[in-house]
């Protein structure tokens, strides 16, 4: 016996006609910080990768639970033959990450380290203060 089947030559020509169409260099290609959060002991360690990016243009700022990275990169690159320039090429480019931690950090003894490419944050856990029992007057 045989299978009969039915085709349908419109369901080929609208098959991804109603798609989305593929966006190149979209906003999503844009830089960004990519992090290792691990918490030892009384401390939080942060891992940022940050490569090409030179350690006076990195900024880490700390406000209770909340760290934020940001850096910079600027790149120039120019080849000359001779006295005719063949090729010039720049890139400047800003990127930053905020996140939330679970405890406050003690910032006047938080450390920053950075080695080929990635920075390494030390973040000391504040103590946290014991609560307080408010009299009824």
């Amino acid at each position: 016996m045989s299978n009969i089947v039915r085709h349908d030559p419109f369901d080929d020509f609208f098959r991804g006609f109603f798609v989305r169409p593929v966006e190149v260099g979209s906003a999503t290609d844009a830089p960004s910080i990519k992090l290792d959060v691990k918490e030892a002991g009384g401390n939080f360690v942060v891992h940022a990768e940050l490569p090409g990016v030179k350690k006076e243009d990195i900024h880490i700022s700390i406000e209770g639970p909340v760290v934020s990275i940001s850096a910079e990169r600027k790149a120039e690159k120019e080849v000359k033959e001779g006295e005719r320039v063949l090729r010039t090429e720049r890139y400047f480019g800003k990127v930053s990450r905020s996140f939330q931690l679970g405890q406050d950090i003690d910032d006047a003894k938080a450390v920053a380290k950075f080695t080929d490419g990635v920075l390494e944050l030390t973040l000391p856990k504040k103590a946290a203060s014991a609560g307080r029992r408010l009299a009824i007057e």
